[in-house]
């Protein structure tokens, strides 16, 4: 769950349609330890839930170990944020707690925060097929859909499960031959080096 698709327009909360939390849930085998973007019309009932104003998500503890992100899409200008934030606390959490993680996320591979946070961190990617994905807005179903595509984006060890219970929503791809890989950051590296890198982890 999060507060609003952009923080900077209407408030709203804006949720999970139900049958990616169902996924989400199965994925993770029956339980989400933790939603640190929840809200008061939250249907994701996680067993520890972190929302506005009473708790920060990203100030909070993710010690779960298993966590589902709905994350704020906008600009927060009052905490001065963005999604790349919320990105960098998911790989952050199962790179160092080996915590399984999932994230709603919008499709946006030519951003920073996909090349240093989804690329080359994350295990697998489903991008889903919904034409426009409808949250719910404030608990509800408006039949509004979502103006991007939505993927959700997994870090886990259990790529096998996470392909078979989101095929049905997606095209499922897995990421592993890009670990540690780094994708759009050439300037870091000789260019050679970061195509040679690319080629064999194929």
């Amino acid at each position: 769950m999060t507060a609003g698709r952009n923080i900077v327009g209407k408030s709203k909360d804006w949720g999970t349609p139900q049958k990616y939390v169902d996924a989400v849930r199965q994925c993770f085998g029956g339980r989400i330890g933790l939603d640190p973007c929840s809200n008061q019309f939250s249907i994701v009932d996680a067993e520890v839930e972190y929302s506005l104003p009473k708790h920060d998500g990203l100030k909070e503890l993710w010690n779960s170990s298993t966590i589902y992100v709905n994350p704020p899409y906008g600009l927060d200008t009052e905490r001065g944020r963005t999604i790349k934030d919320w990105l960098r606390k998911c790989e952050e959490a199962h790179r160092v707690n080996g915590a399984e993680v999932i994230a709603l996320v919008p499709v946006a591979t030519n951003t920073s925060h996909w090349k240093r946070f989804i690329f080359g961190r994350a295990t697998a990617v489903c991008f889903l097929y919904d034409t426009r994905l409808r949250f719910l807005e404030n608990g509800e179903d408006s039949g509004k859909g979502a103006p991007m595509s939505c993927a959700m984006v997994y870090w886990g060890k259990h790529i096998g499960r996470f392909s078979d219970i989101f095929m049905p929503f997606g095209a499922v791809l897995s990421l592993e031959n890009l670990k540690d890989v780094s994708i759009g950051h050439a300037h870091n590296k000789d260019k050679t080096q970061v195509q040679f890198e690319f080629a064999n982890a194929s």
